[in-house]
């Protein structure tokens, strides 16, 4: 392992194109007695994984903002018997029984990380749903939102996965990460949108696919919400940036082979010319090639 054969790479290097957070996740995915193969599709995963963690906090602490605001007492009204819903306490109680387990078991935090976690980030999000769907507010929904909630920010801390920083500021800095990767800029993305939307309304629908398909490929992904489009990092397709290197070598090789057959031809062609033209011509001594019959009739 080295810099001269490409394989060798330091955490500097790396964080400049994916947030500190993503690197320790990416680390996390596999027991630390276990060799780990680095590789950018596993850092894109992890990237992806991270930002999907900090949305679901991010949209938990938006949902939660003015139930907190109008009990500053406390999320539970004084006089009114509110508990967490069934499913949100037993998703609980299963988060801290498997974190436990885990960290007991020889510190297993990739079966932790993809099998717990992510059962209660998804009890969150359905959570979030039936808020938004509600027609009027639940003290039971926000209730069970806030402890999962807690319950998720005790176990990151624990982890070293609990940024300093608000959860806004965390999915900034990874949007940032993205756009570096993409080598796009904040406002291209957003006229590439504004072009997308102009394209819909023209029914072009091919145009604005394309659009979606190209920046999706890059790592951008762009999410319809109601009339309003936002973007957000997804996994960059790297097979497709390798075919642009592999589209050019193979121009390069159809160049060169039809030169090289062209040559071939030219060179069959005119040296066969040559071999007709000196069958007429004595030179330097050489036996006449033609018939002795015809030298006979000059």
């Amino acid at each position: 392992m080295s810099k001269s054969l490409g394989n060798f790479f330091t955490i500097r290097e790396v964080t400049k194109l994916y947030h500190p957070l993503a690197l320790r996740f990416f680390m996390m995915s596999a027991h630390y007695r276990s060799s780990i193969n680095y590789s950018l599709e596993q850092l894109e995963v992890a990237s992806v994984s991270v930002f999907s963690l900090y949305q679901t906090l991010r949209d938990s602490e938006e949902a939660l903002l003015p139930f907190r605001e109008k009990n500053s007492d406390g999320l539970v009204p004084k006089g009114k018997n509110v508990r967490i819903t069934t499913e949100a306490q037993e998703g609980i109680d299963k988060l801290k029984d498997d974190f436990d387990a885990k960290m007991k078991d020889d510190l297993h935090t990739q079966d932790f990380l993809n099998g717990a976690l992510q059962e209660i980030l998804r009890l969150m999000n359905s959570t979030l749903n039936k808020l938004r769907k509600a027609k009027q507010q639940q003290p039971s929904l926000f209730l069970s939102l806030a402890e999962m909630e807690n319950a998720v920010k005790m176990v990151l801390d624990t982890l070293g996965l609990m940024s300093s920083s608000s959860y806004s500021e965390v999915l900034k800095q990874f949007k940032a990460k993205a756009l570096t990767r993409a080598k796009l800029t904040e406002e291209y993305v957003l006229q590439q949108i504004e072009l997308r939307a102009q394209a819909r309304k023209l029914k072009e629908f091919a145009k604005s696919d394309k659009i979606r398909e190209d920046l999706e490929a890059k790592g951008i992904a762009l999410m319809d919400l109601g009339s309003e489009t936002i973007w957000r990092p997804c996994a960059r397709n790297l097979e497709v940036e390798g075919t642009e290197g592999i589209a050019l070598l193979r121009i390069l090789k159809t160049v060169m082979t039809f030169i090289l057959s062209s040559w071939s031809s030219f060179s069959s062609f005119l040296m066969n010319r040559i071999c007709r033209i000196c069958s007429f011509i004595p030179f330097m001594g050489l036996a006449d090639p033609r018939p002795a019959q015809q030298k006979k009739k000059e």
